[in-house]
């Protein structure tokens, strides 16, 4: 479902500040796979997402997406295979707009756009059954402005927009590192079920070692842009949180 070939990327190239990332870089990931991505600051789990949403490009080396090349895809164009949750809960959704316009606006993400009225009564009544799941009210706020939500609300209507439409690929940015403990446990719940439901290929980075392991079918440990830990099966069973940070 994702496969890196050669990936090189440098940044400030030919500045005081060049720096790079990643050099002749390989990774593949089954279709179905849950992987959860772990490593400390300048690791590359960032940019290992963003070159998969197409949020950055690769100097070199290629990109496949469920066997299509991608590697000069911009971000609107792989819409259509992925969806990404963000750490901040501000980011992916609008403030000013209400609950149900945002999740129209997901609904039509990787689709042409067309004059035609975005919200019908039979999309209202599907948004008030994927919010109805999560407990917390939301379908009987649809027309509440998303700015009135607080983060962890935000977040999870985040979750909902970026599972609407049909994907193959969910990219999970430390989606629940700004939420306290509660609304953090709901997110990672729902976020499970909704992989396990749409049968999606996801990759989640996170700093809990307890969630890199409790959480995904595999995980890898990344280091100044190599996976130096690449743990499935029985390995990472066997595995607790402490002896991921004795790999640290």
């Amino acid at each position: 479902m994702i496969t890196l070939n050669n990936i090189s990327v440098t940044f400030g190239k030919g500045t005081p500040l060049e720096t790079t990332v990643f050099k002749d870089f390989n990774l593949k990931i089954n279709p179905g796979e849950f992987v959860t991505v772990i490593g400390g600051n300048g690791a590359g789990k960032s940019t290992l997402m963003n070159l998969i949403s197409g949020d950055a490009l690769s100097d070199s080396g290629s990109i496949i997406l469920d066997n299509i090349a991608v590697t000069k895809w911009p971000t609107h164009k792989r819409a259509q295979l992925i969806s990404r949750v963000f750490q901040d809960p501000l980011l992916g959704s609008y403030a000013d707009l209400t609950i149900e316009e945002n999740l129209s606006l997901a609904f039509s993400r990787g689709k042409s756009r067309t004059l035609t009225m975005a919200l019908r009564e039979n999309l209202r009544e599907q948004f008030r059954e994927r919010l109805s799941h999560m407990a917390l009210n939301l379908e009987n706020r649809l027309t509440d402005k998303m700015g009135l939500l607080s983060g962890g609300q935000r977040q999870a209507v985040s979750l909902v927009m970026a599972t609407l439409r049909p994907s193959k690929i969910l990219l999970l940015d430390e989606h629940t590192a700004a939420l306290d403990p509660k609304m953090e446990g709901l997110i990672l719940e729902l976020t499970k079920r909704l992989i396990q439901e749409q049968k999606l290929t996801a990759l989640m980075i996170t700093h809990s070692m307890f969630q890199a392991l409790e959480f995904g079918t595999r995980t890898l440990m990344m280091h100044h842009g190599k996976i130096v830990h690449d743990l499935n099966g029985g390995e990472r069973d066997q595995l607790q949180a402490k002896d991921l940070v004795g790999f640290f």
